[in-house]
């Protein structure tokens, strides 16, 4: 199975090698660039719950200082 799977990822990589430069951009905008998106944003909900969960008053307003 695995040999399969590196078979076709070799023949992917290698196709997109050899693709002329202005279908490797267009791919990487269209692929590459919402996935690192999505990525940053999950990890920014991630780091920011835990933020939230370590240090639960530095949101709060609760001193009446408003």
């Amino acid at each position: 199975m695995f040999n399969g799977l590196a078979d076709w990822w070799d023949g992917v990589e290698l196709w997109l090698a050899q693709a002329w430069f202005p279908v490797q951009f267009v791919l990487v905008m269209v692929v590459v660039v919402p996935l690192c998106l999505a990525a940053a944003w999950a990890l920014d909900k991630v780091v920011g719950l835990f933020a939230h969960k370590l240090a639960p008053g530095r949101d709060d307003d609760s001193d009446g200082s408003a």
